[in-house]
């Protein structure tokens, strides 16, 4: 991420927005500054409000209140033609009747660039996802894949200041997902420009970030890099949206792990045979195996606690064997308190 002086605006900062939709509130009074070079992504479920956000910034809806500035700039009663973003949608929008030179130089056509020096900058976007070969083909030619990389050299060949993204690799396949993630991250890398990226995927979201919003019913739950994020969330939805946690009650918390408020581990805290009951902050619970789930790199196990609750303990797959034959069987869940997350505030 590019450092941010001290001196200068934030790439964007939104100041009290707001926007209602009659008696529903989308947007609920959010404050944000997102860094010059930073890339940035909007987390949450469906209608938690973060694609509005998106799209308030990118001038196709308007606040309901608040101001959306850029780069020190009240763009909030501007066109999405007169703020310095672009936007790239989850359907690409790419012109079925063009080539995929055509389409990708087709905005510098729009602002009357000359012919030659938009068909050389149009090859020059092409050529920065790796796709100046396919320039004579017609979308349909293409793949998913390198459609939404199409998409990605028109929104860039412009030049905008920041880049939004609204879920652009929602279409794809897992792998090819995966393997657009690594390509969009190195793309915003080179370019320099700051992306603000809209999924409700938090693997996605957690992999391409320089930080994350987790917004939920229209406001921000929490702030933070993702290892903020993942490590100590700061609520139980955190908790529970960004990866997968053990969510123990406060009765649980004091019952099992000998403390007051709500609190979570993550699976792969938990373990079956790492650490000594004797260990300093080690613990320890005893319960009967539910299930065991052979997923690749890991084996998941749903374990009872003769205490109560049912939590999940991810560990490496160091071994083989058949679930069924797990099923049953009496374990010591251990942890250590260091890796117990509090989802109390303070004070609460």
């Amino acid at each position: 991420m590019a450092e941010q002086s001290s001196t200068r605006p934030p790439a964007i900062r939104l100041t009290g927005l707001t926007k209602e939709f009659g008696s529903v509130t989308a947007v609920d009074h959010v404050d944000l500054e997102i860094a010059e070079g930073e890339f940035f992504s909007m987390l949450g479920p469906s209608g938690s409000g973060k694609t509005t956000v998106l799209r308030l910034i990118a001038g196709f809806e308007q606040p309901t209140s608040g101001t959306i500035e850029l780069f020190g700039e009240d763009v909030t009663a501007k066109a999405p033609f007169d703020r310095q973003v672009n936007t790239v949608f989850q359907d690409y929008a790419l012109f079925p009747h063009m080539s995929v030179l055509d389409n990708v130089a087709y905005g510098l056509r729009v602002r009357g660039v000359p012919r030659a020096e938009r068909r050389e900058k149009a090859m020059k976007a092409l050529a920065a996802v790796r796709l100046e070969q396919m320039a004579g083909r017609r979308p349909s030619q293409l793949s998913g894949g390198q459609r939404q990389r199409v998409a990605l050299a028109r929104a860039t060949v412009v030049q905008p200041k920041v880049l939004l993204l609204d879920e652009p690799l929602g279409a794809l396949d897992l792998k090819l997902r995966e393997q657009m993630q690594v390509e969009l991250k190195q793309l915003q890398r080179d370019l320099g420009i700051t992306f603000i990226f809209v999924t409700h995927d938090q693997e996605e979201a957690l992999t391409l970030s320089d930080r994350i919003a987790v917004f939920s019913n229209g406001r921000i739950e929490q702030l933070g890099t993702p290892q903020d994020l993942y490590e100590r969330p700061a609520s139980r939805f955190v908790a529970d949206f960004v990866g997968t946690s053990n969510l123990f009650s406060d009765a649980e918390s004091a019952a099992i792990l000998g403390r007051a408020g709500e609190n979570s581990i993550r699976p792969e805290k938990l373990s079956l045979a790492g650490l000594s009951a004797a260990a300093p902050g080690a613990r320890s619970a005893r319960g009967v195996v539910v299930e065991s789930i052979y997923v690749g790199s890991g084996i998941r196990r749903v374990v009872d606690l003769e205490a109560g609750p049912r939590v999940t303990v991810l560990e490496r797959n160091d071994r083989s064997g058949s679930g069924d034959a797990e099923r049953g069987r009496v374990v010591d869940v251990t942890w250590h308190d260091d890796d117990v997350v509090s989802l109390t505030p303070p004070g609460a």
